[in-house]
């Protein structure tokens, strides 16, 4: 029997649900989300960009085929070239430079996500990474299409985060989440019926952080 990324989320559904359905999201894509709130997450999500270049860097390096460091480093450049770049140029929109954001302490829940992503990619092998960074990649394209189906979701001018709806729903992001899941759906077929255990606890975790992450920027805690 083999599994795929399906499997991965079935095997924690409720805390998958309340990560993609976040009252944080939800807000966001009504528009109604308060500005303090928002500008807090952009700031650490731009600290938590930068910790997970470190760790698609890691999963270069834990690559043993060409094959996986091909797609680690177009994970890479993906949050460099593509992620990183607009979280920038948004957060200059938001009134909020560079020089600001490389100044910033992280908060408690970016340090707790980044720092377990990195443990878990250091201690295990590269499928233990890859499942550690799912929520994050997958998950946010997840959320695009998810807010795209929902009738509360406003687009256009009227809603001031539409802009960051629209990266995540783009088809350089959409392109790579689609890429990421392939890459996972060929590995997880392969693996035991004990070790997709171990799997999933690393992803439950994982997307647990990642609720605390939204529950950091509504609630705008250090």
């Amino acid at each position: 029997m083999g599994y795929a990324f399906d499997d991965l989320k079935g095997a924690c559904h409720h805390d998958w649900r309340a990560y993609i359905e976040h009252d944080f999201v939800r807000q966001l894509g009504a528009g109604t989300l308060e500005t303090g709130a928002f500008r807090h997450y952009l700031k650490q999500d731009y600290l938590f960009l930068i910790h997970f270049s470190r760790a698609y860097a890691l999963a270069a390096y834990k690559s043993r085929t060409l094959s996986d460091l091909r797609h680690a480093h177009a994970g890479l450049k993906t949050i460099l070239d593509v992620e990183l770049q607009l979280h920038i140029d948004f957060c200059r929109d938001w009134g909020i430079d560079e020089a600001v954001l490389a100044a910033l302490p992280e908060a408690k829940a970016t340090l707790a996500y980044t720092r377990y992503v990195l443990d878990t990619g250091n201690r295990g092998d590269l499928l233990d990474l890859h499942v550690a960074l799912a929520p994050c990649l997958v998950g946010y394209g997840e959320i695009a299409q998810w807010l795209a189906a929902q009738s509360f979701t406003v687009r256009g001018p009227a809603n001031p985060y539409d802009a960051w709806v629209a990266m995540y729903a783009g088809d350089d992001f959409q392109a790579a989440m689609r890429d990421e899941i392939a890459w996972l759906n060929g590995r997880l077929a392969e693996v035991t019926p004990r070790r997709f255990e171990e799997l999933a606890t690393v992803f439950r975790d994982a997307t647990r952080l990642e609720i605390d992450f939204w529950q950091m920027g509504l609630d705008r805690a250090d």
